[in-house]
């Protein structure tokens, strides 16, 4: 089973959004038969099969072995990743474009990025594992506190300017077998407690800052 994988298909999306479909697949991170899932579940074994069906036809569980009991052949399933993570490929039609209207600024605009990040690294990941061969990526995560929202601005002036001059340093674009990367810094408040259900000022806090 591999940790993640990206799920770019509209009907396998649908299925996976599936309340009870969610729930095999979470129960499936190990092994198990319909006779199982059905008692984990509480529902009928014929309809944990039905279920079952739908999810290994879109690739999201996969037969681990089979099993003979008395005269019927018991189907023991695993789900094919430990996570699934819907790619915006799924929903092509109405994918948020960040080309549409570019603004460093804009909370919106860098989710239109990492829907971007999500599509373009699903499609690699799966090519990646077709051929066999390794992807070259990588990341940070960290998190900072800033003392004000000029110091936040200082810093995100900074961080342009280095990135500018590693841009300048590094980027060739005549170099005989080179390769294209994408390079995507972001930065926005951290969540650090529950929102209270329709308290929208953190929101409106942050949108007063920019």
């Amino acid at each position: 089973m591999i940790e993640v994988t990206v799920i770019d298909d509209a009907a396998a999306a649908e299925v996976s959004l599936d309340p009870v479909r969610s729930r095999l697949l979470a129960a499936l991170v190990r092994p198990a038969s319909a006779t199982a899932l059905a008692a984990k579940v509480g529902l009928k074994r014929q309809r944990v099969n039905y279920h079952l069906r739908e999810l290994e036809r879109h690739g999201l569980v996969e037969l681990v072995e089979e099993r003979r009991k008395g005269n019927m052949t018991e189907r023991v399933m695993r789900a094919t990743a430990g996570s699934y993570v819907i790619s915006p490929a799924a929903l092509s039609a109405v994918a948020p474009d960040p080309g549409r209207a570019p603004d460093q600024l804009s909370a919106l605009w860098l989710l239109a990025l990492a829907a971007r990040l999500l599509r373009e690294l699903g499609e690699l990941i799966k090519r990646a594992r077709r051929s066999g061969r390794p992807l070259a990526t990588f990341g940070m995560d960290t998190q900072l506190r800033f003392a004000s929202a000029s110091d936040r601005a200082a810093f995100a002036a900074e961080l342009s300017e280095a990135v500018e001059r590693l841009l300048s340093k590094y980027h060739d674009e005549s170099a005989a077998g080179g390769r294209r990367h994408r390079l995507l810094v972001a930065l926005h408040p951290s969540i650090t407690r529950p929102e209270p259900a329709g308290d929208a000022s953190a929101d409106a806090t942050t949108e007063k800052e920019r």
